[in-house]
C-alpha cells in the first residue's frame, strides 16, 4: 500500500495501542462510578457502526442486560504510520452471558488468514489478507475500519459480533497516571522493553508493585519473556483488570469525572450503551464471575505472497465457533445438522 493512499484518510484520534487489557480496563473505568459517571463519559466516546440496533447475523437485537452478547476489543496500533491508517494488531472476542455471569475471551491472531470480498473493497484490495489489515482496508476504501473488522470476525468464526470497543496507546498511560497507579501482586519475576523508550528496561520483581501507566503497559504487554510459558498474558491482563476495577471504583475517582471524560473522550471509541457498561462493570467485578479463555490453533504458513499468514486448523475453528455459539445461546453446527 503507498503512502499515497494510507493519506487518503487521516485518523481524528491518536496513536492506538495493541494491548486489550486497556480496553477491559478503560471499558470498566467507564463503568466504575455508576449511572451519571457513565453517561458522561459514554457521550465522549460513543460511535456508532453503520449497520442499525443489530448485526445482520441476528434476527432481532439483543440487550447486553438480559442476553447474551459478543463484543469484539481491538487495539489498534497506527504509532508507526504517524497517526495515518493503522491496523488492528490486537482483536479479542469477548462474550459475557449475564444471568450465569460466564465470560469466554477469544483472541484472534493478528495474522489470521482472511479473504475479503470486493463487494465490501474496492476490487484491487479484495482477496486474501491478514486479518489485522481489515482495519486499513475499511478506512482507507470508506467502508468503515470498525465495520469492516467487524464483519471479518464475524465471517471468520460463524457469529454475530454485537458490540466493539477501542482504545489508544496514548490513553492506557494517561489513565493509569490518572487514577495515581494500580498496584499488581506479580507471581514471577521478569523484565521488558517500556513502550516509550527502547533501551530501557522496566524489571517486575515478585510481590506486590505499585505501577505507574508505563510500567503496567510493559507489564500486560510481555510475551517474549521465558517466564511467559508459566506466567501468561492471560492472567496478566486478569491481574492488572481486577486491580483497574479496584482503583475504578474508588471515591477519589469520582472526583476526576472531568478529566476522564476528556481522556476516555480522546482516546476510545465503542458503541456500547450506559447500560452496557454497568453489565460489563457488574460481571468484571462479581467474584463469581468465570473466564474461559479460548485459543484457535493452527499454524504458520508462506503462501504464494510470499507472505506468512496464520492458517486456523479447521476443526479448531470449529469447535471455537461451536463454543462461542453455546456461550451466545445460539444453534449450534454438529455433524451437518444444527442441534437446537
Amino acid at each position: 500500500m503507498t503512502k499515497r493512499i494510507i493519506r487518503v484518510r487521516r485518523r481524528k484520534k491518536k496513536k492506538k495501542i495493541r494491548l486489550i487489557a486497556a480496553l477491559l480496563f478503560l471499558i470498566t473505568l467507564m463503568a466504575g462510578g455508576g449511572f451519571y459517571y457513565v453517561t458522561q463519559v459514554y457521550t465522549a466516546a460513543y460511535e456508532g457502526l453503520d449497520r442499525g440496533d443489530k448485526s445482520d447475523l441476528r434476527e432481532e437485537a439483543v440487550d447486553a442486560q438480559e442476553d447474551p452478547i459478543s463484543i469484539l476489543l481491538m487495539g489498534v496500533e497506527d504509532y508507526s504510520t504517524d497517526g495515518r491508517a493503522g491496523r488492528a494488531d490486537t482483536q479479542i472476542v469477548l462474550t459475557l452471558d449475564p444471568d450465569t455471569n460466564k465470560m469466554t475471551m477469544t483472541s484472534i491472531p493478528r495474522d489470521t488468514l482472511v479473504d475479503i470480498p470486493a463487494s465490501k473493497v474496492r476490487q484491487k484490495y479484495a482477496g486474501s489478507h491478514k486479518i489485522n489489515a481489515a482495519y486499513t482496508l475499511g478506512e482507507v476504501t470508506g467502508y468503515g475500519a470498525e465495520k469492516l473488522t467487524v464483519e471479518t470476525v464475524e465471517d471468520l468464526l460463524d457469529i454475530p459480533i454485537d458490540k466493539y470497543a477501542t482504545v489508544n496507546f496514548d490513553g492506557f498511560i494517561e489513565v493509569v497516571d490518572l487514577l495515581g497507579g494500580v498496584t499488581i501482586d506479580v507471581k514471577e519475576g521478569f523484565w521488558e522493553r517500556s513502550s516509550l523508550d527502547y533501551y530501557k528496561k522496566i524489571e517486575f520483581e515478585e510481590g506486590p508493585m505499585k505501577m505507574n501507566g508505563e510500567e503496567a503497559l510493559a507489564f500486560v504487554r510481555m510475551r517474549k519473556r521465558n517466564v511467559a510459558v508459566t506466567y501468561t498474558r492471560d492472567e496478566r491482563q486478569r491481574q492488572f483488570l481486577k486491580a483497574s476495577i479496584d482503583e475504578a471504583l474508588s471515591p477519589g475517582t469520582l472526583f476526576k469525572i472531568n478529566e476522564m471524560k476528556d481522556v476516555v473522550g480522546e482516546n476510545v471509541s465503542t458503541n456500547l450503551t450506559p447500560g452496557e457498561m454497568l453489565s460489563l462493570r457488574k460481571a468484571f467485578s462479581s467474584d463469581q464471575t468465570s473466564v474461559d479463555t479460548i485459543e484457535i490453533h493452527g499454524e504458520n504458513k508462506r503462501l504464494n505472497d510470499g507472505l506468512y499468514y496464520f492458517v486456523p486448523d479447521e476443526e479448531s475453528l470449529d469447535e471455537t465457533t461451536n463454543t462461542l455459539k453455546k456461550s451466545l445461546d445460539l444453534p449450534v453446527l454438529e455433524d451437518n445438522t444444527y442441534d437446537n
